[in-house]
């Protein structure tokens, strides 16, 4: 029996981007050794403290809800081998999402990848040539050109976002802001979820 330790699942609304608006099962997997200071789930970063729930536990719960998209989050889901999660999903005809930073391979089998990369663990190549989408939080004016360098990592399908941290967004919605309007390959991302009030 295959298990991962789970921060936490629940149904919600995805609220960033492409796939922003559509409903999802999120599974947040405990686990992350990146460590970015501004991590709003610091709490995932240590997997022992987290129960360890079965594949087939999951997917029941799962199963509860009507969207057939199931977006594996974190921590760093990427720091596991997600064959087992994923075929089990695909079998019951999800459509699987990951949310990673890039800094491991990614093992399993992805619909969608959303390529996050972070300064405080540096991305692989592999990972970044799997991404369906690029997106950059912006902390400050200097994660600007961290995102262009990391537009150079991905396909050239890749779609690309930047995306205020939430606690510096007064500032930093301006700065992309006025960037994605002379770099029109860019979109802006918001946490739509945060501004509607759900967590």
């Amino acid at each position: 029996m295959t298990v991962f330790p789970v921060m936490e699942y629940f149904y919600s609304i995805q609220g960033e981007g492409v796939h922003a608006g559509k409903s999802a099962f999120f599974i947040r997997l405990g686990g992350c050794d990146v460590g970015c200071v501004w991590c709003d789930v610091k709490e995932s970063w240590d997997a022992s403290i987290h129960p360890h729930l079965s594949v087939d536990f999951l997917l029941v719960e799962a199963l509860k809800y009507p969207s057939k998209i199931l977006i594996l989050t974190g921590g760093e889901p990427a720091m596991y081998d997600l064959t087992a999660i994923t075929n089990a999903f695909r079998k019951e005809g999800f459509s699987i999402h990951i949310e990673t930073s890039g800094a491991y391979p990614l093992i399993g089998f992805f619909d969608w990848v959303t390529f996050s990369p972070k300064k405080f663990k540096a991305p692989i190549a592999e990972a970044a040539s799997m991404a369906d989408e690029l997106k950059v939080v912006v902390f400050n004016k200097s994660d600007i050109a961290w995102a262009e360098t990391h537009q150079n990592m991905v396909p050239h399908s890749c779609k690309l976002f930047l995306q205020p941290e939430w606690d510096k967004r007064k500032v930093t919605e301006k700065i992309i802001f006025d960037y994605v309007l002379q770099h029109p390959d860019w979109q802006i991302s918001l946490q739509t979820h945060k501004y509607l009030g759900v967590d």
